[in-house]
């Protein structure tokens, strides 16, 4: 999986009307396939007389997990292009909900795809679409003797860290995933294998 990815900074709504059915368009980040869930479940229980509520996702796992569902409409009428929107935008880490009222008069299967995909791509549209690095967290112990050094090495990398000073040093890193086995080789290099790296 490529080191940077595309996906939205927070939750963007949209809503429009197509032939008397309204249409509520949802968006926003997942890192993982339960937080995607919980939005689907969030926006059917905040549109539950809604007439259906299309879901789509796409989470960085690996490998990537993508999935959609049509929610009683056509088949491949609703799911599958609002899937495609985030697979055109290269988005990952993204979950969409498209909720339909029905307003009596039947779109037709091409109709609908239309809809469902503009659902989508207006959410986005009201959304930040911002560029990802994937990052990792470790947890280096020290010795106050050694903080200092781990503390240079820190500050001189790509990495952000919180200090906890006690009765020994804890550094919480945050570094992106690429850079994360490289960091704690040179920690432990320099503190001559002292430093205490967790999880």
């Amino acid at each position: 999986m490529s080191e940077t990815y595309r996906t939205v900074a927070e939750r963007g709504r949209a809503r429009f009307e197509v032939r008397g059915s309204e249409f509520v368009g949802h968006v926003g980040p997942a890192q993982t396939v339960d937080v995607a869930e919980q939005f689907v479940a969030s926006v059917r229980g905040g549109y539950a007389d809604a007439t259906h509520h299309v879901p789509a996702y796409r989470v960085r796992a690996d490998p990537l997990r993508e999935w959609a569902d049509d929610d009683g409409e056509p088949g491949g009428s609703a799911g599958k292009p609002a899937l495609n929107v985030l697979v055109r935008e290269e988005l990952q880490n993204v979950v969409a909900v498209v909720a339909r009222y029905y307003g009596g008069t039947n779109l037709g299967v091409g109709g609908l795809a239309r809809a469902y995909a503009r659902g989508v791509k207006d959410a986005l549209g009201a959304a930040t679409v911002v560029e990802c690095r994937p990052h990792t967290r470790f947890v280096v112990g020290v010795a106050y003797d050694d903080s200092g050094t781990v503390r240079g090495i820190l500050e001189g990398s790509d990495a952000e860290f919180d200090a906890t000073y006690d009765s020994s040093v804890t550094f919480e890193v945050r570094v992106p995933e690429t850079l994360a086995d490289q960091l704690r080789d040179r920690i432990r290099s320099a503190t001559s294998g002292r430093a205490d790296l967790g999880s």
